[in-house]
């Protein structure tokens, strides 16, 4: 099974996404491809970059910096599940990222962005060229337009049928980009 590695953008206060993330979760686990482990930059806490030296070189000095690099590192494939904060992402998913480079390299991920009319698609769009840059491979996208209609008052995510289709397209984009991106990180 293919280790998917869920991560959670958002880390302010009273925050939503937990309930998009628990649904992108279990929706993930029932898919059947995946082992499936949620990452919630909120309760991970890096710092702001603190490495003396360039992510490229694996020379870590740090033990959050080497905690994050071998869960990144055991990672076949990956979501980011992130609400849209004035047209962009969020600044702890892009410490996330910097934090490490070659960790990321050669991996599919999903985006499941959320937010008001939009979905967080702007949101999407300024992420790519950093997910580029980092090697990882945009295997699916599911924006998810006036989320919090879908959270009941038991804070539970209740999707509609396009949405779950919509995850089941994300989650075989993800297992089919990871089948095909396999070989060429066993190759270096």
């Amino acid at each position: 099974m293919l280790k998917l590695k869920i991560i959670l953008a958002s880390t302010r206060e009273g925050r939503k996404g937990p309930a998009v993330a628990q649904w992108i979760m279990d929706a993930a686990k029932a898919h059947g491809a995946f082992e499936v482990e949620l990452l919630d930059l909120a309760a991970i806490n890096l710092p702001f970059l603190d490495e003396p030296n360039h992510p490229r070189l694996k020379q870590y000095t740090h033990d959050h910096t080497k905690a994050w690099s071998a869960t990144v590192d055991a990672a076949d494939a990956f979501i980011f599940v992130m609400p849209e904060y004035n047209f962009g992402y969020t600044a702890p998913l892009k410490n996330a990222l910097d934090f490490v480079f070659q960790e990321w390299a050669l991996k599919p991920v999903g985006l499941v962005s959320y937010g008001g009319v939009s979905g967080g698609l702007r949101a999407t769009q300024v992420l790519k060229p950093v997910l580029g840059a980092v090697r990882l491979t945009v295997a699916g996208e599911l924006p998810i337009p006036f989320f919090a209609q879908f959270i009941g008052e038991d804070g539970v995510f209740r999707p509609n049928e396009v949405l779950t289709k919509g995850a089941t397209g994300m989650f075989n984009g993800i297992a089919r980009w990871a089948k095909v991106l396999e070989p060429m990180r066993a190759g270096g």
